[in-house]
């Protein structure tokens, strides 16, 4: 049934409520309209000015599509990475969480959370400052898992301290094509890869914890990238331990071919200095260096050099591990010999026309147990022989620079 309000009734109506607006009265103005925090928070970000603090408040703000920012000198605040909560668990736009092409960016005390691809990337940016920020999947281990969670590329000056990243299906934490570097008191844990360094230079990574990835830590080199020629990282204090998640990147990923229980890989880097750390229970192997070569893969960039060359490892701890070796060289050695992988393993590839002397080294005094591959080629022709590997190298030098917003 329709009723019918006589007009005189309609008009008291009106005037008791002053809502004159509503009645229909063309000169009031249209009813103002609250933004959402995700709107205004887009809104702030494009017409954000160098030296504003854009405040993320505590509680969960849901997103549909990316975010991203292209003005330097900004800094995004929250309430703290379990308070200020970004969610995208229903995005249906754009390939990350929040993309960041600027200079003097810092992002601090808030979480990204279920991006349909990476979580944070920063791109082609100097001085950035990463601190208590958090990436998550929260439905753990999953293929559909964007691939990155916290991820500068060809930046320079990148400080990342206090964060944490979890469900990575590629890496958690990665730095890549980049240089000065420091990763330092954060946590990696359910990715592929905890930790990666690839295809960077000056590089520390140090007083961390990777643990329940595949692989913990990996230092790469990669062909048929802009940037190329990694060298000198320090790997040091880290608590690397239980890296035994199954693999669960995407088909074709080279992070695919990371044998699940690997502490730490070194991958045709140079001038790599690992010390001081506690690698424990990664089942597969503790320490692993090896050219891009090693198992016969064939590589096509004339300008990549695929041999490891001068790594330094020294005074580190080691408790269990290599129980099921993973690699398909060492899969071989282990059906044969039924042994432990030991906490050391080189796959022994020497550069063409290259010198095999202090390719690894790992002290003077050292008796860690360790085994030369020699190319994997024959798994009944290894060598244990640690003595050709008594030898120092000069230390790496430490990484500093200023960091924007440091408190």
């Amino acid at each position: 049934m329709i009723t019918i309000i006589p007009t005189s009734k309609l008009l008291t109506f009106c005037t008791l409520s002053m809502a004159l607006a509503a009645c229909g009265d063309a000169n009031s103005p249209a009813p103002m309209q609250s933004l959402s925090f995700a709107e205004s928070f887009q809104a702030q970000l494009i017409q954000a000015q160098p030296g504003d603090v854009i405040e993320v408040p505590a509680g969960i703000h849901e997103f549909t599509r990316s975010l991203s920012l292209t003005v330097p000198g900004v800094t995004i605040k929250g309430a703290g990475m379990d308070s200020s909560i970004l969610s995208f668990k229903n995005q249906a736009q754009g390939a990350e969480g929040l993309l960041v092409n600027a200079d003097d960016f810092v992002i601090q005390d808030l979480a990204i959370e279920d991006t349909v691809g990476d979580a944070l990337k920063i791109n082609e940016s100097t001085n950035v400052t990463i601190r208590r920020v958090r990436t998550e999947w929260t439905r753990g281990a999953n293929t559909e898992n964007g691939a990155y969670g916290i991820y500068p590329v060809q930046a320079r000056n990148v400080l990342i301290e206090g964060s944490v990243a979890i469900g990575a299906s590629d890496a958690g934490i990665y730095v890549g094509q980049s240089s000065q570097i420091i990763v330092r008191n954060s946590r990696a844990e359910f990715n592929v890869a905890g930790i990666e360094i690839e295809n960077s230079t000056y590089a520390d990574v140090y007083d961390n914890v990777a643990t329940n990835n595949t692989g913990g830590i990996l230092v790469f080199d990669l062909p048929n990238l802009p940037v190329q020629g990694g060298q000198a990282t320090r790997v040091f204090n880290n608590d690397i331990y239980e890296n035994n998640t199954e693999n669960f990147a995407p088909e074709g990923n080279i992070v695919g071919n990371v044998p699940p229980g690997t502490g730490l890989l070194i991958l045709a880097n140079d001038n790599i200095e690992v010390f001081e750390n506690n690698f424990r229970d990664n089942k597969s192997v503790n320490i692993m260096v090896y050219s891009f070569a090693l198992g016969g893969r064939t590589i096509k960039d004339p300008e990549y050099d695929p041999y490891p060359e001068q790594i330094y490892i020294h005074d580190n701890n080691y408790d269990g591990g290599g129980t099921v070796p993973g690699h398909a060289a060492l899969k071989a050695w282990h059906a044969i010999s039924g042994l432990n992988s030991p906490n050391i393993v080189w796959g022994g590839l020497v550069k063409p026309g290259g010198d095999a002397e202090n390719i690894i080294c790992l002290g003077e005094a050292s008796n860690e147990s360790f085994m030369d591959l020699k190319g994997g080629l024959d798994p009944n022709d290894i060598s244990y022989d640690i003595t050709p590997h008594k030898c120092t190298l000069p230390r790496l030098q430490s990484i500093s620079f200023d960091f924007p917003g440091d408190d």
